[in-house]
């Protein structure tokens, strides 16, 4: 019986390995695109018939990227964007979550329903007042102006997050420090902070991606001060004339890419544990 329930499996397995290769090559595609339009030559790039292969190719886009003025100031501005959004949000959230998940107060759960509402309200419909909003307390065309509106983003999808870890460290343990002396404090930073750590890492993450890649916010709210643009801004550069130099947007891309990969690499067992945590909750 075992042999015949195992004889029907791996159709169904065989299937499914099948079937997650495809969706694989099909996210992985443009990906793939985007890193061989890089080291393609100007006329290959241009051409009427592109192919997805290259048989000459060159570092000119690159080289073109790396040439303009302003690429590393761009660079700079969206690692500070970017770190600054993942250590704030991640301290606030953490903070949050544990007072929703510790605490009882009124209107906890009121509270709770508002960040999950906020998670689906579009960021487009809110990109108008909030440029009045960085306006009035003046700023506009300075990187708090890209801080701030990514932390707020943030927030909600970390809180309801970390609220899972949170809730799964068992209240005994908080009791049992308190036995052996520790206060509320050292409990939370030396107790609860690592036992959530994986989930702060999963939650950084997309903190980062969404920071980084953000192209928005950094259009609307840095008008006059080109010095303050982050790196998506870059692309403009190469698309500011009559025939863009896609060669150079798709080695800017790849640039910005990088990042990313490195902190995902980096990070990606904690990740790995923090998604697994999440689930389980």
């Amino acid at each position: 019986m075992a042999v015949v329930k195992q004889a029907f499996r791996k159709p169904w397995r065989l299937a499914a390995e099948t079937s997650a290769v495809l969706i694989a090559l099909l996210v992985a595609f443009p990906l793939y695109w985007m890193v061989l339009s890089a080291f393609k030559p100007a006329g290959e790039v241009r051409g009427d018939h592109p192919v997805p292969w290259t048989l000459s190719p060159s570092l000119d886009s690159f080289r073109r990227v790396f040439e303009q003025e302003d690429f590393g100031r761009y660079f700079l501005n969206s690692v500070v964007v970017a770190v600054s959004v993942v250590i704030v949000s991640a301290l606030i959230a953490f903070l949050a979550a544990t007072a929703v998940t510790r605490f009882r107060f009124r209107l906890r759960t009121t509270l709770l329903i508002l960040f999950l509402a906020a998670q689906m309200v579009p960021i487009e419909a809110l990109t108008i007042p909030m440029f009045f909003l960085m306006r009035d307390v003046g700023a506009l065309n300075t990187l708090t102006s890209l801080i701030l509106p990514h932390i707020a983003f943030s927030l909600p999808f970390a809180i309801w997050m970390l609220r899972g870890f949170v809730k799964a460290v068992p209240e005994s343990l908080e009791e049992q420090a308190f036995i052996d002396g520790a206060g509320r404090a050292r409990f939370l930073w030396q107790i609860l902070f690592p036992l959530v750590f994986p989930g702060l890492v999963a939650t950084s993450v997309f903190s980062f991606i969404s920071t980084w890649n953000d192209f928005l916010f950094a259009k609307s709210f840095i008008i006059s001060a080109p010095e303050n643009s982050t790196l998506p801004m870059a692309l403009l550069v190469f698309l500011d004339n009559e025939t863009p130099d896609w060669g150079g947007v798709m080695a800017a891309s790849t640039v910005m890419t990088i990042p990313v990969l490195v902190f995902f690499v980096a990070v990606h067992r904690r990740l790995v544990s923090g998604l697994g945590g999440a689930v389980k909750d």
